[in-house]
């Protein structure tokens, strides 16, 4: 995360910490990236997050992924246009 958290910034790892348990929750936004992307117009960040939490022992990415989205809800419609991900449990590290 950037040393002062964008107010979406702070909701995504909110989210991510509260609903996964998340021991860890790196933001990055992306968005300058992408100025001009046909996404990017509807207001929606891309973002890559890298986030740690036991809740990933024994799944696969595509797992992963899905809890991830899942915790993040509606703000995957209206908030972020685009996030990658790196999902890890503790001993992965």
């Amino acid at each position: 995360m950037t040393e002062t958290p964008t107010p979406r910034e702070q909701m995504i790892d909110q989210r991510l910490r509260s609903e996964l348990a998340a021991e860890s929750v790196d933001i990055e936004d992306q968005s300058h990236l992408h100025v001009g992307h046909a996404g990017a117009r509807s207001g929606g960040g891309h973002y890559a997050v890298t986030v740690v939490s036991s809740c990933f022992r024994g799944l696969d990415l595509l797992a992963r992924h899905r809890l991830v989205y899942q915790a993040l809800g509606q703000a995957m419609q209206h908030d972020i246009h685009a996030l990658s991900i790196s999902a890890y449990a503790p001993e992965e590290l």
